[in-house]
């Protein structure tokens, strides 16, 4: 029978390769199942409502969620450890669009809301568990390839779950979409019931308890002997922005492509850029394991990363014919997979005191970020040209990756290793 602690008696001492494995597969199955709601309840919830404000609160619900998760992540699995946790989030998330299957239609716009704000904190709280209880969960060989596998099979999820909602939606109905839905969590979470952990506490601090305040003060000082990492976590904060910019440009972009087949357009894009993403994440996993020092490797191809996909954005968005963009954005997902599995394998190469509440804010800088670009940068459509746009937004990031590497190279500082995870 399986246990639900993962207290040194109950496990073994190195976690088994079928973890990677599990991993992968149950990552792959949670953002299909993100995605595939992410696309129904948007457009669900407006044909319901015929109202764009209640699409607006339906997202505001999401992101708040998302923000409440960054803010009580560090705490959450600090008291509750191990895969316990990420097996009941799996389970709320399938009850909660299970919800829409179980009450009567009348009741869904009022409840969306409440829905959604589930989602984004489940959501974002397992994304928090499992990066950083990942180093306790696969072995210490294997973590750089199961976090490039991590990245690329949640660029594969969101295509794919993103067209399958739409077939479902036009071959059978919303109800079918739910329902497939609340079946990938439901797998999702019976994936991550038989991992086995290292012993030890996953994720949690040695020594007296910990207040709140006190977590975060902690970060603080772990990050200003750290300042390479620390400044990995402000530029993502920036490159955030420009994030919410492309993503609000994308249907603008297609509808100027090919008014009549924007969706056409919309779907090679994303298509290109998975395709870069798979290849980045793939490319930073090799580089990264032929190193023998990972960690400034690491630093350095995320702010490589950084610039390829901002770069890419701006190219991308300054084309005026489908086969020219779509190289840019394979060239944007490239760099996208580079940045995204070396910051994560960066972060979690530091000590257990500091992986969680890392993690903790790397999800409140996105959340945020994500957030207020969607709000700042939708009414810059109305007044320039979407290229204009992207460019001012994703500049942000190559902005502060110049003055981040300048000021570095005038410090002399060099990047600090940290204490790595065991």
């Amino acid at each position: 029978m399986w246990r639900w602690t993962l207290s040194p008696e109950s496990t073994s001492a190195t976690p088994p390769a079928s973890n990677a494995v599990l991993l992968v597969s149950a990552r792959f199955v949670s953002d299909v199942g993100a995605f595939l709601n992410m696309v129904a309840l948007s457009t669900y919830i407006y044909l319901q409502s015929r109202n764009a404000i209640m699409v607006g609160i339906f997202l505001a619900c999401r992101v708040s969620g998302g923000i409440a998760a960054s803010l009580m992540g560090t705490v959450f699995f600090r008291r509750f450890p191990g895969r316990a946790p990420l097996v009941v989030l799996d389970f709320i998330r399938a009850s909660a669009i299970a919800l829409l299957l179980l009450v009567p239609s009348e009741l869904h716009v009022p409840l969306l809301p409440f829905i959604a704000l589930a989602l984004g904190l489940c959501n974002s709280l397992f994304s928090i568990g499992l990066n950083s209880q990942l180093p306790r969960l696969v072995r210490k060989e294997l973590l750089m390839r199961v976090n490039a596998w991590l990245t690329s099979v949640a660029s594969l999820g969101m295509v794919l779950g993103s067209l399958t909602s739409g077939l479902l939606i036009a071959l059978a109905s919303y109800q079918a979409v739910f329902a497939v839905n609340v079946l990938t969590y439901v797998v999702a979470g019976l994936l991550i019931l038989p991992l086995r952990s290292e012993g030890g506490v996953v994720g949690g601090r040695s020594g007296a308890s910990t207040g709140y305040l006190d977590e975060w003060r902690q970060l603080r000082l772990g990050l200003r002997e750290l300042p390479v990492l620390a400044s990995m976590l402000v530029v993502t904060m920036f490159d955030t922005l420009g994030s919410a910019a492309h993503n609000v440009g994308f249907p603008v972009l297609a509808k100027l492509i090919d008014a009549e087949g924007a969706a056409r357009v919309m779907g090679f894009l994303l298509a290109c850029w998975a395709t870069g993403k798979f290849t980045g994440a793939r490319l930073a996993s090799t580089l990264g394991r032929r190193a023998p020092q990972p960690e400034p490797l690491l630093e350095r191809m995320f702010f490589v990363g950084v610039v390829l996909m901002s770069a890419g954005f701006i190219l991308c968005f300054r084309q005026d014919r489908l086969a020219l963009l779509l190289p840019f954005a394979a060239l944007a997902g490239l760099g996208d997979g580079l940045a995204e599995v070396s910051l994560v394998s960066r972060a979690q190469r530091t000590s257990d005191s500091l992986r969680l509440p890392i993690f903790s804010l790397l999800t409140l800088l996105q959340m945020v970020g994500f957030g207020i670009g969607m709000l700042i940068s939708a009414p810059f459509f109305e007044w320039l040209h979407p290229a204009g746009v992207v460019s001012l937004f994703h500049g942000m990031p190559l902005l502060a990756v110049a003055i981040i590497c300048l000021r570095l190279f005038m410090a002399g500082r060099r990047p600090k290793l940290g204490v790595e995870a065991p």
